[in-house]
């Protein structure tokens, strides 16, 4: 059975938490079953306390600004954090289209999204209810509350790492707020439950603080894979860094490439990581089994995490077709979501049609043809489009999973691969501290392994250009949830110098409007929050 070192204890703690109010217009008080004195009364209680906030990215539920399941038109399924994320990084780019009519979700291959989508609205109040949760946690672990409680010695020690694992978290939900919407309203521990109505914020103000934060936190965290499986440490800070400082000149208007550099060093040199053996194995019902290379997780767990989003999403909804159900390890077909030959041209040809990997010399084409068509005429036709075969609810072995109705696949929010494409794309954007003969190394360290151990697919010097860095991100880390930021960091998602099947909602593709690099502030929050003026566009 799926190993989850971190328990989702969510039946036990059962502290109530703070929401932005839809009614009043500020922080609600909570609505405490059991008072925080008692749930953080013993050690064991604040740890389940938070087992409940890193299990709110993996568990679902219908969570509007009241807390109460008001974002109209999103299912249960759809509010899990990382399927409404991989929503917004994925079906309006080059590498997934789906073939559902569900409220909001047509609208990101038209990139017509409006500031009343309903997805979009989704994944603004996931995000901040995770935020809520964070600071809520934070305030209850103060050295004025430790002490109040009686906690000293090994007790008082963990209950301070775990309050800087929350500050670790509520730093990953403000650098995906600042990502996706820029200018989100802003909250902390030190804002007292009901006490103001939510100030918005800007995008390098952010970036400062997401920043500021991850540093301070860093000595406070264990050190690199000295945690539990799925919980921060160090080097899931250096890896938050190293992406946002990748992504800094987008941000804040100033490139940081040297940043990027030295904290993606941080991880590579001194985390202790190394890639495993396969990418086959990557996504697998057991890839618990990864930690060699994976950095940070949000783990499910077929038996204990049940929901309809996260890697169940992403394994019942590839599925469709003429593709075995036993392949996935699903009970279902879902058949929703493919990728576009955009993505299928950035490999080397295919020699055949059988599964896996179809002939194909880089094992990364992790793509089901057979039955398929590789031009999308009709979106909403599944065998129009390329299905993807990269999270598969099976074991490496081939062994049967927990259960085949939901995942056992973890999803890697940080992984070393990452690292090694930052440090070399940082490196040919002429930030200094590191050198292009390391970052070619890195990049033939990954294809090496795409190519089953054999150098053939290895680059040379001269190859290794920020585009072609672009491509192999792609490559490696496609349906990971990067594409979109990637693009915009390359000027290539808006506009018209890159085109993909359907792009603007055409077939295809044509040139999008600039002010969709972000996404809309909510009409909803808007509508509560006087404090929120729209993003340009919208």
């Amino acid at each position: 059975m799926k190993r989850n070192s971190l328990k989702i204890l969510l039946v036990t703690a059962t502290i109530g938490v703070g929401l932005i109010s839809c009614n009043k217009n500020k922080i609600l008080a909570p609505n405490y079953q059991v008072t925080s004195e008692k749930v953080y009364s013993t050690a064991l209680g604040y740890k389940e306390s938070l087992a409940k906030v890193y299990g709110s990215m993996a568990l679902t539920g219908n969570q509007g600004p009241s807390g109460q399941g008001d974002v109209q038109g999103i299912d249960e399924g759809t509010s899990d954090f990382f399927r409404l994320l991989w929503y917004a990084q994925e079906l309006p780019t080059d590498e997934a289209v789906i073939g559902w009519g569900d409220p909001g979700v047509p609208d990101f291959h038209a990139m017509s999204w409006s500031s009343g989508n309903v997805v979009m609205t989704g994944l603004y109040y996931r995000s901040m209810y995770q935020i809520t949760l964070c600071n809520d946690f934070i305030r209850q672990s103060t050295d004025a509350e430790i002490s109040k409680r009686g906690f000293s010695g090994a007790d008082a020690d963990n209950i301070r790492h775990y309050s800087a694992e929350a500050r670790f978290l509520r730093a990953y939900q403000y650098s995906v707020m600042m990502d996706l919407f820029g200018n989100p309203p802003f909250v902390t521990d030190a804002n007292a439950v009901g006490s103001i109505i939510p100030p918005q914020t800007d995008r390098k103000t952010l970036f400062n603080y997401i920043e500021g934060e991850l540093k301070a936190i860093d000595p406070l965290l264990a050190k690199p894979k000295a945690n539990e499986y799925g919980r921060a440490d160090e080097a899931a800070a250096w890896a938050l860094l190293a992406r946002i400082y990748l992504n800094a000149k987008v941000y804040t208007g100033t490139d940081r490439y040297t940043d990027a550099i030295t904290y993606a060093k941080k991880v590579i040199e001194t985390g202790g990581y190394t890639l495993i053996d396969k990418y086959d194995n990557l996504m697998t019902a057991d890839n618990e089994n990864n930690s060699n290379e994976f950095i940070l997780t949000i783990n499910y767990n077929g038996a204990k995490t049940q929901g309809y989003g996260g890697t169940t999403f992403l394994t019942h909804a590839a599925c469709g077709g003429s593709i075995p159900t036993t392949l996935f390890g699903v009970d279902s077909q879902w058949a929703g979501i493919r990728t576009t030959s955009s993505l299928v041209s950035l490999f080397p040809a295919n020699t055949s049609d059988v599964f896996p990997n179809n002939g194909n010399p880089d094992t990364r084409a992790e793509f089901w043809t057979k039955g398929q068509n590789l031009a999308i005429n009709d979106i909403t036709s599944f065998n129009d489009g390329y299905a993807v075969t990269k999270f598969r609810n099976v074991n490496a072995d081939g062994s049967a999973p927990s259960t085949t109705a939901f995942s056992d696949v973890d999803m890697p929010i940080f992984r070393l691969a990452e690292q090694y494409l930052i440090y070399a794309e940082a490196v040919t954007r002429g930030g200094t501290g590191g050198d292009a003969a390391t970052a070619l190394s890195y990049i033939n360290t990954l294809r090496k392994r795409a190519y089953s151990g054999s150098t053939s697919g290895n680059i040379t010097q001269g190859q290794l250009t920020t585009d072609f860095i672009l491509d192999e991100r792609a490559r490696e880390l496609f349906w990971e949830g990067f594409r979109r930021t990637d693009l915009i960091r390359y000027g290539k998602f808006t506009g018209g110098t890159y085109l993909w099947p359907f792009k603007g909602g055409v077939k295809n593709g044509t040139s999008v409007p600039d002010f969709r690099n972000l996404y809309a502030i909510p009409d909803q929050d808007r509508a509560v929050n006087p404090n929120l003026k729209q993003n340009a566009g919208y």
